[in-house]
């Protein structure tokens, strides 16, 4: 059985306080073959270091996430710390950052102004970066519009196929969470369909996102397998084909995976 990558994972996330070794060292025995834990904020992306430090299957990103944008007080102060965690050899890529509408807070000007920091950062040092785009496709691609010189990934994409045929001509990838094998999902499995081979990705976004049939338990990286079947079915591939596939693309977008 080819080996998973996990693009986009929280194991730092309380909800693994009570097992989170046992859990992570389980993982490779069950067909996990690397893991990207993204960083929110300071402590976040400090944790997701740590992890990768113990755990050589396990990488991190740094970055501000945009429910955390009104951490960001001193512009100067952060990109400095921004660019010293990227400078870090398990530190794969600049986020998680992006807008996130579903909430009134941190305000949609404070979001659109880290934003905005984060994606100069990348423009400058030639990083991938890592979206996370919620209830917010209009004013997110206008964004990546501003910066075409920055690359990266859509995590839990959950926009429309029009959204991604235009991300996939400025050369950004897509990344699947267990979202894809939900009932309701009515647009994820025409985007599956059209993303290029070699485009595409897979995910958690642990504890989060659980897919059928394990929806609202607690996520884990060996459940990618039910996202991997589903993404299978739906180009007419196999299992083990998703799996290669996505790692390949995992390591050409996230160059130090892997080093």
């Amino acid at each position: 059985m080819e080996l998973m990558t996990d693009s986009h994972a929280h194991y730092d996330d309380s909800r693994f306080d009570a097992d989170r070794d046992a859990v992570i060292d389980s993982l490779t025995a069950n067909g996990v073959g690397a893991v990207i834990n993204a960083g929110c904020d300071v402590e976040t992306t400090d944790a997701a270091i740590a992890l990768a430090e113990k755990y050589g299957f396990f990488y991190a990103t740094a970055g501000f996430h945009p429910g955390n944008a009104d951490k960001v007080t001193d512009c100067a102060e952060t990109t400095a710390w921004l660019k010293g965690a990227l400078a870090h050899p398990k530190v794969v890529a600049l986020g998680e950052i992006g807008l996130d509408y579903h909430y009134d807070e941190p305000s949609k000007t404070q979001q659109a102004s880290v934003l905005e920091m984060q994606l100069c950062i990348a423009e400058e040092l030639g990083v991938s970066v890592v979206i996370h785009d919620r209830e917010a496709h209009g004013d997110i691609m206008d964004a990546i519009r501003r910066h075409p010189s920055v690359r990266g990934v859509f995590h839990s994409f959950s926009g429309s196929p029009e959204m991604a045929r235009e991300l996939i001509r400025r050369g950004w990838y897509i990344s699947f969470s267990g979202v894809v094998t939900f009932k309701n999902a009515a647009k994820l499995p025409e985007v599956a369909a059209i993303v290029p081979e070699d485009r595409f990705l897979i995910e958690t976004d642990a504890p989060y996102l659980a897919p059928h049939p394990h929806r609202g338990k607690r996520n884990d990286s060996t459940l990618m397998a039910y996202t991997a079947e589903r993404i299978a079915e739906i180009r007419n591939l196999t299992a083990d084909d998703v799996r290669r596939i996505s790692a390949e693309n995992a390591r050409a977008v996230f160059p130090k995976l892997g080093k």
